[in-house]
């Protein structure tokens, strides 16, 4: 089986975070977004994988190389401009030299059984499936109406007021027939929502929902990036966390310096090489190698993570905070973690 994660956004909604650094490569319990998608698709038996860049894409390149470390092969598409989601497939046409491929956003976390999605897809004989989740808010997603065979009748991009009609949102998550390639045009930047989909409708193509529970969570806004490492933390997602569990709700790497002053709230991920002087409160995420200063507590909302190697250089002991209170003794030999 062969997929393409497109990963050529800017993000700008990300903002800060994405001024240095592509959409993709924004970290999530300190591993980039799209290594959570690369490993999915791994687990789900995906050996090959093609990748558009645009935006910073050398970083993503370096980093993932040719995919051996996941146990896949990864291969790059570069584009001068942005060619559109569906543009960008169709540029890389000559790839996808099987019936079935899998398409997926740069910036989704997911846990979907793509074995199942694509058994569905086949089942129905179907051109296109777009996996849906149930959302509170739809208005920022791309929404669809099923009939009673799971059959699209209709669709429509980000949906404003009295216009929304469902609350199934396109997860991103695509599965195609190679058939669909024929029906996007060459060199011109063409989008799935705006422009395919609603074509299928016309066309009355065989174009299916699938409606997934599994987890799900756009990382394109602040917000939606704190929420992804909340979830990740409580379990919500099921992820590989790239440093070792010390104790229950507790991952803490190596070479870490935390001042006793500091307030910890948990579950937290404590990666290599991270230190904190004097203890600020922060809400929310220490990249790798950064410092924190003075009197405060990281995680003030109880989950929080934070970079690379953890040590600390003081004794002393102080609360931390969470959905279980601890106490925090730091001894000349190191932390101990104790129930309060």
């Amino acid at each position: 089986m062969k997929a393409m994660i497109l990963a050529a956004g800017v993000g700008s909604r990300l903002d800060p975070l994405t001024r240095n650094v592509p959409k993709p490569m924004v970290p999530v319990v300190n591993k980039p977004v799209m290594e959570h998608i690369v490993e999915l698709l791994a687990r789900n038996g995906v050996k090959d994988i093609m990748v558009n860049l645009y935006y910073l894409g050398d970083q993503i390149r370096n980093y993932f190389g040719n995919g051996k470390k996941w146990g896949v092969r990864i291969s790059y598409s570069p584009e001068d401009q942005l060619w559109g989601d569906a543009g960008s497939v169709k540029r890389c046409e000559e790839f996808f030299d099987e019936d079935t491929f899998i398409v997926v956003g740069g910036d989704d976390l997911a846990d979907i059984d793509l074995r199942r999605l694509v058994r569905f897809h086949q089942d129905k004989k179907a051109i296109a499936t777009i996996a849906l989740s149930l959302v509170d808010d739809p208005s920022e997603y791309g929404i669809a109406l099923l009939n009673d065979r799971g059959r699209i009748t209709r669709f429509l991009e980000k949906p404003k007021g009295e216009v929304i009609f469902s609350n199934s949102a396109n997860t991103g998550v695509y599965v195609f027939d190679r058939r669909v390639l024929e029906l996007i045009p060459k060199n011109t930047p063409y989008g799935f929502g705006n422009h395919l989909f609603p074509m299928l409708l016309e066309q009355r193509a065989r174009f299916f929902g699938y409606l997934t529970s599994s987890y799900w969570k756009d990382v394109g806004s602040l917000r939606q990036y704190q929420d992804a490492h909340r979830d990740a933390l409580n379990g919500r997602l099921e992820c590989k966390i790239p440093v070792p569990e010390t104790r229950k709700y507790v991952w803490m790497g190596a070479n870490v310096e935390i001042d006793p002053t500091a307030e910890i709230g948990y579950p937290v991920v404590i990666g290599n090489t991270c230190q904190d002087r004097e203890g600020r409160e922060t809400p929310g995420i220490l990249r790798s190698g950064g410092q924190l200063r003075a009197r405060k507590g990281i995680g003030g909302q109880a989950e929080c993570t934070v970079g690379r190697r953890v040590r600390d250089v003081e004794h002393g002991a102080r609360k931390v905070r969470g959905r279980r209170s601890l106490q925090r003794e730091i001894q000349r030999g190191g932390i101990r973690w104790r129930d309060s």
